[in-house]
């Protein structure tokens, strides 16, 4: 390969990744790099700062400076003409076989996913560039050791991509001596290398932009658009990006993030799981904001319901989409009833946003299309989308949406056992370069496992007590630990069980759920761990 000056790559670089590390990929990268990574830093910084203001007292607040934004009566860049129907939405890693599957699902779109739902290993992500090349040629196909063939359909999804978000950084690749951003690495390379190919048929290029907390950072990626559309010389507009919601401070600034992205934007997303780690990890030192188990925290609980609302009013004021949740339920080959319940509540889910006023929703699981479909085509008809739908009666304050309180809620010892056993189980899969897996038919994955780890930091640093009178003390964790591991080991098999990283996921659980200092993101200490 020839060189880029002032870069060094420490990872291999061999076969189809030769082509996705071209040298005027890198330079591509490498002039994002240094002209927004600075900035990027600042705003990193700017996070900490905030959040530790939130640790010592105060309370999110609707920003005064930007109430004329607010009140403001602008409409963001209409949805493009290739997009204008996303009323269900697949989700999964940048895996080969599974994106074959998921765009083959029947959902109007597939978000290939770089972030929650990826192992960021050197492999997984530059073979990820290399499955996003060939699903846009249309050529992307897969053999199983088993001989099965996996290839495209004639009608497939409309195709989405989430970069990594701002806080990650992608230590393979070096610029100026430092680690490039992998937002920046992951949007320039897919940039780079597929605008182009898309423009020719007609399409522009999407993304899904993950844990924003505030409107500045929208506006650094307003301006990475803007700048890779004219190093491309593609027309302003070609690259859109819808930003997920799925952190608490986000939530009071939706106005200003659409101002800030709209001739970029394509909606906001309601990002539930993260949504609700974001509120645990924000407030985790305040006993009067403690989450129950997780399963109690439904989407119409109030806080949730309160944010949800907000976000589909605000949408369609500036007329653009709003996007639903994750139905992350798989369903079991082996138990009938547990899927009837299972799909009942994913009905009941999907019927609610449909009937709320959402564009369109998602599911993690092929099988899970079908329905979700249903719901929607019974709000929308033949309509593409219910943009037009103004919820002006909605009203929501800022106390209502860190309001927490859940009536008759509980911390409970299946809570807490269930946290334990999932945060480890999915740090070890993630650590084998697996990051979206089926636990206990739920597809876990980075957003989850946070949840998991975050409430039980949060329950034994505030000495919450389970619903027995028993305090969650760093002592029943470990005990706890024990007796799931032990059950995950008869469940394996000790040959598979010791193939495993189970130690070392233990270990990295500890330190997240049990440190004295709150980590802001497991990913960023298991990114040391993986090649």
């Amino acid at each position: 390969m020839a060189t880029v000056a002032g870069v060094e790559i420490r990872g291999a670089v061999e076969g189809r990744a030769k082509e996705i590390l071209s040298p005027e990929a890198v330079d591509f990268v490498t002039r994002l790099q240094r002209g927004f990574n600075p900035r990027r830093e600042e705003l990193l910084q700017a996070r900490a700062e905030r959040s530790q203001r939130i640790l010592d007292g105060e309370r999110p607040a609707f920003l005064d400076e930007t109430r004329a934004v607010r009140d403001g009566d602008w409409k963001t860049a209409s949805p493009p003409p290739d997009l204008l129907d996303r009323r269900v939405e697949i989700t999964g890693p940048v895996e080969r076989k599974m994106m074959i599957n998921a765009l083959n699902s029947g959902a109007r779109v597939f978000m290939a996913d770089f972030e929650d739902a990826n192992a960021p290993t050197w492999e997984n992500n530059l073979q990820g560039h290399v499955n996003l090349i060939d699903a846009n040629e249309r050529t992307i196909e897969f053999k199983n050791p088993d001989g099965k063939e996996y290839r495209l359909d004639d009608g497939i999804a409309k195709l989405l991509v989430r970069p990594r978000g701002w806080h990650l950084p992608e230590k393979h690749v070096l610029v100026d001596g430092r680690p490039v951003s992998g937002s920046l690495f992951d949007f320039g390379l897919y940039v780079f290398h597929n605008t182009q190919r898309r423009l020719a048929k007609g399409e522009g290029t999407y993304f899904y932009l993950p844990k924003l907390e505030s409107h500045l950072e929208a506006r650094l990626w307003n301006e990475v658009f803007a700048f890779a559309e004219a190093e491309m010389g593609v027309p302003r507009g070609t690259l859109r990006g819808t930003v997920l919601i799925e952190t608490i401070l986000a939530a009071f600034e939706m106005d200003e993030i659409l101002y800030e992205l709209r001739e970029h934007s394509i909606g906001l997303n309601a990002g539930r799981w993260d949504y609700i780690f974001s509120v645990i990890k924000k407030f985790n030192n305040d006993p009067a904001m403690i989450l129950p188990d997780r399963v109690q925290v439904s989407m119409t609980v109030p806080f949730m319901r309160a944010y949800t609302e907000l976000l589909v009013k605000t949408c369609h004021r500036r007329g653009t989409f709003a996007m639903g949740g994750m139905a992350a339920f798989i369903p079991s080959r082996k138990d009938a009833e547990v899927n009837r319940v299972a799909m009942e509540k994913v009905r009941e889910d999907k019927e609610r946003e449909a009937g709320d006023g959402f564009d369109g929703t998602w599911v993690a699981h092929p099988d899970l299309v079908e329905i979700a479909t249903e719901c929607f085509d019974a709000v929308l008809g033949e309509r593409p989308n219910q943009i037009e739908r103004r919820r002006d009666e909605v009203q929501v304050s800022p106390e209502q949406l860190i309001d927490t309180a859940i009536p008759g809620s509980t911390v409970t010892e299946a809570g807490l056992r269930q946290n334990v056993s999932v945060g480890i189980q999915y740090i070890e899969s993630w650590l084998r370069g697996n990051g979206a897996a089926a636990i206990n038919n739920l597809m876990e994955d980075a957003a989850t496992a946070e949840i998991s780890r975050s409430q039980v930091w949060q329950w034994a640093h505030n000495h919450t007590k389970l619903e027995d009178g028993r305090e969650v003390t760093p002592e029943l964790v470990r005990k706890i630990e024990d007796e799931e591991l032990e059950r995950v080991r008869k469940e394996y098999g000790d040959e598979l069980y010791n193939k495993g990283r189970f130690d070392e996921a233990r270990s990295l659980f500890e330190r997240v759920a049990l440190a004295d200092q709150f980590d802001e993101f497991l990913t960023v200490p298991a990114y040391e761990l993986v090649d």
